[in-house]
């Protein structure tokens, strides 16, 4: 997290913020507070603390509202006082995370509580922007989801054009334990099917964790789900929206993947407003 915000400090203040110290003297001091302009779920709290010590460690945050907690127009989040430049310098970086992951945690909480009383649990997926993943993924858990895969190096996830280009679904997976065998990794081994015919390949052969029922109807996915019957883990995946998404669940599916918690979340309506000195 520390090189992230080091990343994104450098992108946005570069040689300095020379607007701040143009017009705000060294030696001014200054009050703040983070203020909700939309109804939703608050995320990035922590971040901002991260953020504002990792700029100036004088800077004293102090936090009114929780990550994952229901915010309405009007709450105030936190109030961040000390040097003026600094808290001016690091308002748009606070501010772009939070909204971004703001955003993220309120849609996620959607999906959360429409599947409320079934086991189904709704992942994020790699969908998320380039070097902010782990942010976006960490506004995910905060609104009740769970995460996937963080990358390609900690799962082994074949998908139709790995299984395509591997000749065919039992040869993509015993390659796959070949590999881990012989590299002496303990990752966890999920397969991707179109269709019922796949399922049942994927039973024959076994030595996978998790199966992956991409692009499945309701109906076809109780099915299959049956067909496993518990012998693997089972995810559902594939368009599946906030609309569609409890008549999935009740198939008794383990998991649905959603790339939209990430890609299609908007962001959160939030500002950082000066209090006084």
């Amino acid at each position: 997290m520390i090189k992230f915000i080091g990343h994104a400090f450098h992108e946005d203040v570069g040689s300095g913020d020379h607007t701040s110290m143009a017009c705000i003297d060294a030696q001014a001091a200054g009050k703040a507070k983070l203020l909700i302009k939309e109804a939703g779920i608050v995320a990035g709290v922590d971040l901002a603390r991260m953020i504002f010590a990792s700029f100036d460690e004088s800077l004293k945050f102090e936090p009114l509202i929780s990550d994952g907690a229901a915010v309405s127009p009007g709450d105030i989040v936190f109030h961040v006082s000390g040097p003026a430049r600094s808290i001016l310098t690091s308002e748009r970086l606070v501010l772009n995370c939070m909204q971004r992951m703001s955003g993220i945690a309120t849609l996620t909480r959607h999906y959360a509580e429409a599947l409320h009383g079934l086991k189904t649990k709704v992942l994020d997926t790699r969908k998320t922007t380039p070097l902010c993943r782990t942010i976006e993924k960490w506004a995910v858990k905060i609104g009740g989801g769970e995460n996937h895969r963080y990358g390609l190096f900690d799962m082994i996830l074949i998908k139709d054009n790995h299984i395509d280009y591997a000749g065919g679904i039992e040869k993509a997976i015993l390659a796959a334990e070949k590999y881990l065998l012989e590299k002496k990794l303990a990752l966890s081994v999920e397969i991707e099917t179109r269709n019922m015919a796949e399922v049942q390949q994927v039973l024959d052969t076994g030595k996978v964790n998790r199966i992956m029922l991409d692009n499945f109807t309701p109906e076809e996915l109780k099915k299959a789900v049956a067909l496993i019957n518990g012998r693997f883990e089972t995810e559902a995946s594939g368009g599946i929206t906030l609309a569609t998404i409890r008549s999935y669940a009740e198939s008794g599916v383990d998991y649905i993947s959603c790339g939209a918690l990430t890609h299609s979340a908007g962001s959160m309506d939030m500002s950082l407003k000066a209090t006084g000195k």
